[in-house]
């Protein structure tokens, strides 16, 4: 089951004037902020990778893959994103202690 648009808007809003993203991936979404991707939303379910600094916010975090095949994350239930100030916690979290993303790798210009 894909995440609905009404998700997204709810999570969003939760979030507004805080400069976080989301970007539409094979369905799902990735939630950027300052230029990092800091989590998933997966069938309609927010996933942060597992860093000991989200454990300790969490408390007693869930885990579980967002999608078949990946490693785990931790699960946060859209119930809890009814609190928009602890929701910024998280993501500013995840944001100050991911890495940024390594630069692309420029194809070289064919000869011809």
């Amino acid at each position: 089951m894909a995440t609905s648009a009404e998700t997204i808007s709810f999570f969003l809003e939760q979030l507004e004037g805080r400069g976080v993203t989301a970007r539409k991936m094979f369905g799902e979404y990735g939630v950027y902020a300052g230029g990092k991707m800091v989590a998933l939303i997966c069938d309609d379910t927010l996933f942060v990778k597992q860093l000991p600094e989200a454990a300790a916010y969490l408390g007693a975090p869930e885990e579980a893959p967002p999608y078949k095949g990946a490693k785990p994350h931790f699960r946060i239930s859209a119930d809890q994103w009814e609190d928009g100030d602890w929701l910024w916690g998280l993501i500013s979290l995840m944001e100050t202690h991911l890495p940024m993303p390594k630069p692309k790798a420029r194809k070289p210009k064919r000869e011809g």
